[in-house]
């Protein structure tokens, strides 16, 4: 093979698709609650305004982005959803103090316009 021919790509071992099969099922039913180790997992979700309205590219590109940072964090991401149709992303991941404000920082340096969504602190709480 010529030196400026890259080589075949192979699947990423990293890569876990989060759902083959009954796509129709809730969320809710899909999630992981625990690891291997039967540790209770932590969660977030994203708002990304209008990604589905996106040109195909600039959608891939964002979607490529977000899969290197997650890919960034290994086994601590147990599964992720991209739903187009609601312009959100689902992460479950490892219960770690700061985790869940690390991987959505890290995806908005990435995805500026993704939004952390969660709920509206107030001082007198």
């Amino acid at each position: 093979m010529s030196p400026d021919i890259p080589a075949p790509r192979e699947a990423d071992p990293a890569l876990r698709p989060a759902l083959l099969l009954e796509p129709h099922q809730p969320l809710w039913q899909r999630l992981p609650r625990r690891d291997a180790e039967g540790r209770r997992l932590a969660d977030f979700m994203m708002l990304i305004p209008g990604l589905r309205q996106r040109p195909r590219s600039e959608l891939h590109a964002r979607a490529r982005a977000i899969e290197r940072v997650l890919n960034g964090y290994g086994d601590d991401i147990a599964f992720v959803e991209l739903n187009l149709k609601l312009n959100t992303l689902w992460v479950s991941l490892t219960a770690r103090p700061g985790l869940c404000t690390e991987v959505p920082g890290a995806i908005q340096a990435v995805v500026p316009e993704a939004l952390l969504v969660g709920p509206k602190l107030t001082s007198g709480m």
